[in-house]
């Protein structure tokens, strides 16, 4: 077979999305549950996509950025001044070191996340308290990011409009 090159130039792609399940997070999401064909309430759902190559490089970076910032933090709690300790320790957290690979997802979830969108400490907090659905999420991103991007047009993230009628202001 041969590459088609001319095909693949003038293909539109868009990074493949899916909705993962998150059931024991269902006291965070507010409406009303979609129903299943039963009839019964499904689990809310967090929509997630696949990445883009230069995403994939900004978050194996966070690897090496979580070292550098755990080897300042090191050289600057060894210092003699206690306020400087605690202020450092206060910036960082508790002085303990974040395994790369939780850095690495923390910014992968951030990248990734569709509805939510998420900051950094929704991440960290996400990652703490629920670090099940954590790694689900992240599993997730890495093997829609593994099938690489869809042609097409991008299909919607919801059966609902995201928006509502034009306003009539001037402004």
């Amino acid at each position: 077979m041969e590459f088609n090159l001319d095909k693949f130039s003038g293909t539109d792609f868009h990074p493949r999305e899916a909705d993962v399940p998150v059931p024991d997070l269902k006291a965070f999401f507010s409406g009303t549950a979609e129903k299943d064909d039963d009839g019964k309430d499904k689990p809310p759902a967090w929509r997630v996509r696949g990445l883009t190559g230069p995403e994939l490089a900004r978050v194996n970076e966070s690897q090496q950025r979580n070292r550098d910032r755990n080897a300042i933090a090191q050289g600057l709690l060894s210092g003699k001044d206690a306020q400087v300790t605690d202020a450092v320790r206060e910036l960082i957290g508790d002085g303990d070191s974040v395994p790369d690979d939780i850095a690495k997802r923390l910014e992968m979830l951030v990248v990734g996340s569709v509805n939510p969108e998420i900051s950094h400490s929704v991440a960290v907090r996400l990652c703490t308290a629920y670090p099940i659905e954590f790694y689900q999420l992240t599993t997730r991103i890495t093997q829609l990011t593994g099938q690489g991007s869809e042609p097409g047009k991008p299909k919607r993230s919801s059966s609902s409009k995201t928006s509502g009628s034009r306003s009539s202001s001037a402004t």
